[in-house]
């Protein structure tokens, strides 16, 4: 009785042979395409992150200028610096609305921000996840009040 066990035992064994092979075979792609959708996501979001920060950074420099001018340059400027520091590579397509300084001081005047970034993602080579994803973020940042501003 012990051989018969034995020999049972050893040929359910063999019929196993070769299962993992064809497990690994079919899974390996389906966890690579969901490696490659984590890292795509992960991208995305970091770079929405870091447009908005950016176009914070852009308005709230622009909000302490003295004209506009002034508010556009020093917009721009923290873009860029604000995009370089996340590590954000891309070229960024900034408005600034400084039609708030037109108004005169003791109205409540703001500065708005849009930037818009294409963020590359073609080295996520995957099929159905685009080459390329553009970003935007929008920041409004409130104007002194009572401070002394000229248009121009």
């Amino acid at each position: 009785m012990k051989t018969w066990g034995a020999r049972v035992h050893r040929g359910s064994l063999r019929a196993d042979e070769g299962s993992f092979a064809l497990e690994a075979a079919v899974l390996a792609p389906v966890l690579i395409g969901f490696l490659c959708l984590v890292i795509a996501f992960g991208r995305t979001t970091l770079a929405g992150n870091g447009v908005d920060a950016a176009a914070k950074a852009g308005a709230r420099e622009a909000s302490i200028a003295r004209d506009e001018a002034t508010a556009r340059t020093r917009a721009m400027a923290a873009v860029e610096r604000s995009l370089a520091q996340d590590g954000i590579d891309c070229s960024a397509e900034t408005v600034v609305d400084t039609s708030g300084f037109s108004v005169k001081v003791g109205t409540a005047a703001t500065v708005t921000v849009t930037v818009a970034c294409k963020v590359s993602l073609s080295d996520v080579a995957f099929p159905g996840i685009p080459g390329s994803k553009t970003m935007h973020g929008t920041f409004t940042s409130v104007i002194d009040t009572y401070r002394e501003r000229s248009p121009k």
